[in-house]
């Protein structure tokens, strides 16, 4: 069931503006204003850092966090930190969280400019023109036990201090500080994949958006069958979003499976797969789609069918096919469990689908901040074996991802395998998996 699109700080939501064309008209959407989506973005972070990274920093044994980036090459942690106001670093941008002895946590910038109002400046240039040397004099301050840098060998979004700003580093920090540099690889992580209450109250809706785009796309009021192609309805997704004054994280894609046409192909999928194909009766249509929003992304692949003449429904063995897809994700969220691997819950859901008679592929990946995001990963496309690394990584309470999968299904009247390919956002809360916005459970249904 759909929550209204609340936002706690207090902030005054512009109504919906309505139709932004001919075809568009969400009546559940509020889009907020670029102002006020700076002030929610601002605040999040504030409440993040404030209620989630000191428990973080206590758990992975982290007492002193540096973030080093210049202009235009960002830590990609850093950039989750940065005021909304600041689409980029300055110059050279150090931003430091320390823990206090009362088990709070401090942030600090060591940087030409003031960065917003969550961070103390702890540099004052005129006294001290040496940049490296007032972060040495911080460091000096706390003797920190461990100096945590973000670096990681599974995720690059935890591996964002480039070489030379570590060799800089370690010129300007005597030996004895040297030896207490560690990777913050846990704790970005974390970070990244942890959701609080406040982010969790938009991402529903930003879900149910993504759905209302797909379903608008998959109608008779974009398609003309017969002389709309897959091409045109790419391009329909991305003007639609821009309309809305949003932001997609990947370009779309729109596939055709149909009784005439090659075997699917997975690799060809992403090369020759996606060629424009005019829609016509019969098609099995695929659509993956998502947006960025308040520095969160969805990730939506859905199924829409083109039905012929005189038929009312998608044929049975069709119907029958789409609902063994939705049977692959319960398996899948099912096998969900705190302290569970990746790899260990792709194996089980595995060996538990085929046994139920399915032949599954999944692929299933966190998603907030990056629509690929941090965190535990189960499995990829071509690595049904397990995941290293990421797919080590055990699951967390409090974290989205994008359930993605898929199912092959033969189906006699097309003589042919097709495959099921379903994503949706979903939210483990330690307990179960809920979807963000509820799942698809049946095709669109395109008029002949």
């Amino acid at each position: 069931m759909r929550i209204k699109f609340i936002i706690v700080m207090a902030l005054m939501l512009m109504s919906f503006i309505g139709k932004t064309s001919d075809n568009m008209n969400f009546d559940n959407a509020t889009i907020l204003t670029m102002k006020q989506r700076a002030s929610f973005i601002n605040n999040n972070t504030r409440e993040r850092v404030e209620q989630l990274l000191p428990k973080l920093m206590d758990d992975s044994g982290i007492d002193f966090w540096l973030m080093i980036s210049r202009e235009y090459n960002e830590d990609p942690i850093l950039k989750t930190l940065l005021p909304a106001e600041w689409l980029s670093a300055r110059r050279t941008t150090m931003l430091v969280f320390a823990k206090n002895q009362d088990k709070t946590v401090s942030a600090y910038a060591i940087a030409p400019y003031k960065i917003g109002e969550l961070f103390k400046k702890a540099w004052d240039k005129t006294a001290n023109p040496d940049q490296w040397q007032a972060l040495l004099a911080l460091i000096k301050q706390y003797d920190p036990k461990t100096i945590a840098i973000n670096q990681s060998q599974h995720w690059a979004h935890a591996d964002g201090m480039t070489a030379t700003d570590k060799e800089k580093l370690f010129a300007v920090l005597p030996k004895q500080y040297q030896t207490r540099i560690v990777s913050a690889e846990q704790l970005g992580v974390a970070w990244l994949e942890q959701r609080i209450p406040n982010e969790m109250a938009v991402y529903e809706n930003m879900v149910a958006l993504t759905h209302d785009i797909i379903a608008l796309g998959f109608s008779n009021k974009v398609i003309e069958v017969g002389k709309t192609t897959t091409d045109d309805l790419v391009w329909w997704f991305r003007d639609q979003v821009r309309q809305l004054r949003l932001q997609t994280w990947f370009h779309p894609s729109v596939s055709i499976q149909r009784k005439e046409n090659k075997k699917f192909d997975h690799v060809d999928s992403f090369t020759n797969g996606y060629q424009t194909n005019i829609i016509v009766p019969g098609d099995l249509l695929h659509v993956d789609f998502g947006i960025h929003y308040l520095r969160l992304n969805t990730d939506i692949q859905q199924h829409a069918y083109v039905l012929k003449e005189n038929e009312e429904q998608a044929p049975e063995e069709l119907i029958s096919a789409f609902t063994l897809g939705n049977k692959l994700q319960d398996i899948l969220t099912n096998n969900f469990k705190v302290g569970r691997s990746g790899n260990e819950v792709l194996k089980k859901s595995r060996a538990q689908a085929i046994a139920q008679g399915l032949t599954p592929t999944i692929y299933t990946h966190p998603i907030g901040f990056h629509g690929h995001g941090a965190g535990t990963t189960i499995g990829m496309w071509d690595a049904q074996q397990g995941v290293s690394g990421s797919g080590d990584h055990p699951l967390h309470a409090n974290t989205a991802y994008s359930i993605e999968l898929n199912n092959t299904v033969f189906l006699k009247g097309w003589n042919k395998e097709i495959r099921i390919m379903l994503e949706e956002n979903a939210f483990f809360n330690g307990e179960n998996v809920q979807y963000l916005d509820e799942r698809q459970t049946s095709l669109h249904i395109i008029q002949h």
